[in-house]
C-alpha cells in the first residue's frame, strides 16, 4: 500500500514540537496539509476497494469520509495561506 507509506513517512516528517515562529508555523502546516492529501488518497482507494467488498453502508460511511478528508485538505491550505502568505501581500 504505497499510499499508506507515503503518510507513514510524511508523517514521521512532522515537527515533534509546537511551532514558536511563522517559520516552523508554515513548515508544520506544510507537512499537516500533505499527511491531509495523502489521508484524502487512501480513504478513496479504500472506499473503491469497498465497493466490491463490503456493502452499501461501508461504502458510503467510507464516502463521506474521504470528502471529509478532502474538506480538511482545503481548510488546511486556507490556514497556510492565510499563516503564510506571500511576500508583499497585505491583508
Amino acid at each position: 500500500m504505497s499510499d499508506l507509506d507515503d503518510l507513514v513517512r510524511e508523517l514521521s516528517d512532522v515537527p515533534r514540537a509546537l511551532p514558536k515562529s511563522e517559520r516552523e508555523l508554515g513548515e508544520l502546516l506544510v507537512h499537516i496539509k500533505s499527511a491531509a492529501g495523502l489521508w484524502a488518497d487512501l480513504l478513496y482507494d479504500v472506499r473503491q476497494s469497498a465497493e466490491h467488498l463490503a456493502g452499501p453502508h461501508a461504502t458510503a460511511a467510507l464516502e463521506i469520509a474521504f470528502r471529509r478528508a478532502e474538506e480538511s485538505y482545503v481548510e488546511l491550505e486556507i490556514a497556510h495561506g492565510a499563516a503564510c502568505p506571500p511576500s508583499g501581500r497585505q491583508d
